[in-house]
């Protein structure tokens, strides 16, 4: 019988989004691999556990956040996937998230709830940070919008103190001009900004919406109000650095050295809850639509809901939105559809229905037209089935 491997998960349980890449890893062992798994419990930015020193194992998936996490996978010379972007070991396989669609994603959450003012609050701890930043004022400027940026004191600086950072936060919230919604750079700075917003009784979402990445659902519902937050697919992550682990341990030469966290959608809740557009028919439209896309509505039936003709409707409407209400439609389907293909192992006439199409194979070619792919595809892609 071949020999069991030992695999050492250096990598963090102390949050929703190294947990998910842990999930990932599970799925693979338990299909494929049957490793011996040394997990250790620890935060983020841990230092290497006591027991490496003397750990004789085959490969290591870890989270090299520190210099001396990168020291220490050094010293093994084992093969090793590097789940972080920090990058403080070259020359290995490394994963990272993809940070212009956070920013994309984010940017289209906020456009479609009206919102004309728009900010950034990031972290210069973190690369990610600055990369999340850059791409959501890069595309914000493509639709003509301007981005107010904030950057928290980095919480690994000498002169970093809680009371400090509230103050600092405090007063940038304040000068911001209102209705604004605030993409944070992930959930934790999201919860720091809707606690001091409740201390200084700003509307949250009315005056200021925030939503934050990576979709960690206690912190999300801890704060009040809960989080909205943007969803990476840290499972599949896991899933194929395992893999890429694998064949590596087996002497496989791979071309492969990035690995890129997808993003699946945003898990709404009450933080970004709320539509900022001034022109008040419009907003009861885009509300309707949003309420009624996926029951197989028409023009026809948004136009009984605001006294304008049909053309003075769309104009409007374009000129608030960006889209016209038929493309409105069709984009909030494809979400519900890819939303189903992803969490769900429905067949494509239930998804149809739920989606609000009347006819499966209409549906399956709008469904190509958007994506290039078909449903099936897609799931095999990217759903939950797949991992």
């Amino acid at each position: 019988m071949p020999k069991r491997r030992s695999v050492a998960l250096l990598v963090e349980t102390s949050n929703e989004y190294s947990r998910g890449l842990l999930e990932g890893v599970l799925a693979y062992n338990k299909e494929h691999a049957n490793w011996s798994v040394f997990l250790t419990e620890q935060g983020r930015g841990a230092p290497p556990p006591v027991w490496l020193d003397n750990w004789k194992g085959d490969g290591v998936i870890a989270r090299i956040d520190t210099e001396e996490m990168a020291e220490a996978m050094q010293k093994l010379k084992l093969p090793t996937v590097d789940l972080s972007a920090a990058r403080q070991l070259p020359g290995i396989p490394w994963a990272e998230t993809d940070d212009e669609a956070i920013a994309r994603v984010a940017l289209d959450h906020f456009i479609e709830r009206g919102f004309k003012h728009l900010a950034f609050a990031g972290d210069p701890s973190f690369e990610w940070s600055s990369h999340r930043g850059e791409h959501f004022q890069r595309l914000a400027e493509e639709k003509r919008r301007t981005v107010h940026v904030y950057q928290a004191i980095p919480r690994f600086d000498s002169a970093f103190t809680l009371t400090k950072e509230r103050k600092q936060l405090s007063k940038w919230l304040k000068e911001l001009p209102r209705p604004i919604a605030i993409l944070a750079c992930y959930d934790h700075k999201g919860q720091h900004i809707l606690d001091v917003c409740q201390s200084l009784e700003i509307a949250v979402p009315e005056e200021i919406a925030v939503l934050g990445v990576d979709n960690d659902r206690l912190l999300c519902e801890f704060t009040s109000p809960p989080l909205s937050s943007i969803i990476p697919d840290t499972q599949r992550t896991g899933y194929e650095a395992a893999e890429l682990l694998d064949q590596m341990m087996s002497g496989l030469t791979s071309t492969r050295r990035r690995l890129v966290t997808q993003i699946t959608g945003v898990q709404i809740r009450e933080s970004t809850d709320v539509l900022a557009i001034e022109d008040q028919d419009v907003a009861v439209a885009l509300r309707y639509i949003r309420e009624h896309a996926h029951h197989n509505i028409r023009i026809a039936d948004v136009l009984k809901q605001v006294p304008l003709s049909r053309r003075v409707f769309e104009n409007r409407f374009f000129q608030a939105i960006g889209r016209t209400p038929h493309d409105e439609i069709l984009r909030l389907r494809m979400n519900r559809l890819k939303e189903l293909l992803t969490s769900t192992h429905l067949g494509i006439g239930e998804m149809a229905k739920l989606a609000g199409y009347e006819h499966p194979e209409y549906m399956a070619a709008a469904f190509k037209r958007e994506t290039g792919m078909s449903p099936s595809e897609y799931r095999s892609k990217y759903g939950a089935a797949a991992v």
